[in-house]
């Protein structure tokens, strides 16, 4: 552990519980599936988490859910609410927007996923698309709630926390004996709500975040023991991990319960979306596959262990899933 920081607090074992039964009338638990050939390709006993089977395809769901219900609990008359994305925390959203009848806004950056955009629409937000990047579509909020009086949601906060903790809840209570689990970082939300379970459920299992080399500030955070920024986020296929100014807070907690936090390139991204779909015949986003691709990375560290793997999402577009499958590169920009 490499904390200088005071961690802020973790959801509970009731409020993880409480946060389940929310979720689940609307939800059912994502399976947990132990696949022979990703076995026998990573010398490891894995198990792999597939929340890419939940109905948006990703694990966001889990959290938006929370949070909406929270905010229409605190604020019934509340006019509607924006927030930035680069897809699923979008999705996530629209979804617990949608069912509320709460009007949605996100913010989108240019060049945004095609598919995740229509996704996104398909579900009731409304999309408008802002700067190069994440921060950029970040940094546009502000000027959208002064305009239109929304409420802004963040993309990290600990009802979100608590709402995507319940995965890894479902995982460790089913794979108590799991060694090390892989968790991808965006911003922090994911391996913060697995670190909650871990702790909630008094397991041992090793949590290590996985960041793309192109977006590598949360790495530098953790080598450096406070948040750090970079000036660009640059990953061809992990979209949902491009993120570069990181959040203090998850900073905090990954800082100080995580073991360590791997990067991988586009390139052993792109494996590993082969590997999944190769091994499980299922479809892995960049970011759903870095777990995988850390595990590879790791595979002499790993071996002979149970190691578990969050899919934390199967959202890429086709063009670009249909490159991975032919080349053994990612696309180029």
């Amino acid at each position: 552990m490499t904390a200088t920081m005071t961690a802020p607090a973790l959801p509970n074992l009731d409020e993880l519980e409480d946060a389940t039964a929310l979720i689940r009338p609307i939800l059912p638990p994502t399976p947990q599936i132990r696949w022979p050939l990703l076995c026998q390709r990573t010398g490891a006993d894995v198990w792999v988490k597939h929340e890419n089977h939940l109905p948006v395809g990703a694990f966001k769901v889990r959290g938006g859910l929370v949070y909406i219900d929270d905010l229409k609990r605190r604020q019934p008359d509340c006019p509607g609410i924006v927030s930035a994305t680069r897809g699923n925390h979008g999705q996530s959203l629209a979804f617990a927007c949608a069912r509320h009848g709460l009007p949605c806004t996100i913010v989108v950056p240019h060049g945004n996923s095609r598919e995740k955009n229509a996704a996104m629409a398909a579900l009731g937000a409304e999309l408008m698309e802002h700067g190069a990047d994440f921060q950029d579509a970040v940094d546009h909020l502000d000027t959208l709630v002064a305009e239109r009086g929304l409420q802004r949601v963040p993309s990290f906060h600990p009802l979100l926390v608590r709402g995507v903790g319940t995965y890894s809840l479902e995982f460790l209570r089913a794979r108590p004996d799991l060694d090390t689990v892989y968790v991808p970082i965006g911003l922090g939300s994911g391996i913060c709500g697995m670190i909650a379970a871990r702790e909630a459920l008094g397991l041992k299992t090793e949590i290590v975040g996985v960041v793309s080399t192109g977006a590598p500030c949360y790495a530098l955070s953790f080598a450096q023991g406070h948040p750090v920024s970079t000036n660009r986020a640059a990953t061809e296929l992990a979209d949902g991990m491009a993120c570069r100014t990181p959040m203090a807070e998850a900073v905090a907690l990954i800082n100080a319960y995580a073991a360590r936090i791997v990067q991988v390139t586009d390139d052993e991204i792109a494996g590993a979306m082969r590997a999944f779909f190769t091994d499980t015949h299922n479809v892995a986003e960049g970011a759903g596959a870095a777990g995988l691709a850390a595990l590879m990375q790791e595979r002499e560290r790993q071996r002979g262990r149970k190691v578990g793997v969050v899919m934390t999402g199967g959202n890429v577009d086709a063009s670009v899933f249909g490159h991975v499958l032919r080349h053994n590169h990612a696309p180029e920009a």
